[in-house]
């Protein structure tokens, strides 16, 4: 993947942990804050970091913002600077935007002006607490829509030493309608696994299933004895 150049606006915790991420992957990253302590506090951390209004159509424009092809606007405590950035940023013609939402009025505001993609942390890690809070196996949780998603899970004991086809997985659905789309073996990622792939304590695998049908298997496994 190309480096792209991204305009990251608002360096409190979520923007400078955006702001590092991107920057150590390697992309071009413009750092933008009003605060100048927080502005210093990020140098090292990302290509170019400026005190700037953002606000202000002029010194958005004077940064070369235009030329960016991606800002991320990151505040949320202050929404009228949130939605004012958004439409400037889309009346200069930044070509993607993405902005944090602080609850679901904001983000639909959001979305109504044009934002490319709309992010809320909070709810985003509270959907994956209640996944994983009660089925031990779940470790990460990916939603794709109210009772579907991708999981990371790590295979009980009970039931490595098997196949994925014996346990329930299958390339495409089964009757637990899980699909396998990693096997991860350590730093070893094989992208759609044979069904005859045997699994191994300390193993994950990358789900694709019904909420419903992922409990289903982790109740099928502690209806199972202990491997001997």
């Amino acid at each position: 993947m190309a480096n792209k150049q991204v305009a990251v606006i608002g360096l409190g915790r979520f923007g400078v942990s955006t702001t590092r991420t991107l920057y150590n992957l390697g992309h071009d990253v413009l750092a933008i804050d009003k605060d100048e302590e927080r502005v210093q506090a990020v140098l090292g951390q990302c290509t170019y970091a400026v005190s700037a209004e953002c606000t202000n159509e002029n010194a958005l424009r004077d940064l070369g913002i235009q030329d960016y092809d991606v800002a991320i606007i990151t505040i949320e405590t202050n929404i009228a600077d949130s939605v004012m950035a958004c439409v400037l940023l889309k009346t200069i013609g930044v070509n993607t935007i993405v902005a944090r939402a602080k609850d679901s009025l904001h983000a639909n505001t959001l979305r109504r002006i044009g934002v490319d993609r709309v992010i809320q942390p909070e709810e985003e890690m509270g959907t994956r607490l209640g996944h994983s809070l009660f089925n031990a196996s779940v470790e990460e949780y990916l939603e794709i829509t109210n009772n579907y998603g991708v999981s990371r899970y790590r295979v009980p004991e009970k039931l490595t030493g098997i196949t994925l086809q014996e346990i329930g997985f299958t390339n495409s659905r089964d009757s637990y309608g899980i699909t396998a789309v990693a096997l991860c073996k350590g730093r070893k990622v094989t992208l759609n696994p044979p069904v005859n792939s045997k699994v191994d304590a300390g193993d994950f695998v990358i789900v694709a299933a019904l909420d419903s049908d992922l409990e289903t298997l982790d109740d099928s496994a502690d209806d199972l004895p202990e491997q001997i």
